[in-house]
């Protein structure tokens, strides 16, 4: 592994995977980073919240998005890496998550993934999609799951 990627979430397995990616990254002195991704959906959601605010002039632009995303993985990794010699570099975007882990990873000429999954039957997975397998057939890499 010499470029790992570690997709983000505020749950408390993903900060477990988090410390997990940081730890091997750092015991084999690679590149580690971590991904945040705003939904079109949610950035659409903000916006409207934002601008339904009385007296309230300012739009929320897709910068902004990328920024609070970027800002919520750097968080993640500054508190799950508190107290280690873990280096990482947080990274923000806006998009399709599958899309978009799969670019930022090509980006970043990353080998490694890090993502956490969700338990769904396989019905589950025809219906309603699945982020985690649709990452491990597309990346041209290792992949390391963690369910929830």
């Amino acid at each position: 592994m010499e470029r790992a990627l570690a997709v983000v979430e505020g749950t408390e397995e993903t900060k477990q995977l988090v410390r997990e990616a940081g730890e091997l990254a750092a015991g084999v002195d690679a590149e580690l980073f971590l991904l945040h991704v705003t939904t079109e959906e949610e950035f659409s959601d903000r916006a409207n919240t934002l601008a339904s605010i009385p007296n309230y002039d300012t739009e929320y632009s897709v910068d902004q998005a990328r920024d609070g995303a970027r800002q919520f993985a750097a968080d993640i990794g500054r508190e799950v890496f508190e107290g280690l010699d873990v280096e990482y570099e947080a990274v923000g975007a806006l998009g399709d998550k599958q899309g978009t882990i799969l670019d930022v990873a090509a980006e970043r000429d990353c080998d490694h993934l890090f993502i956490s999954g969700r338990k769904r039957s396989p019905t589950g997975k025809a219906l309603f999609g699945d982020l985690t397998q649709s990452i491990i057939l597309e990346f041209d890499g290792a992949v390391t799951v963690t369910t929830v």
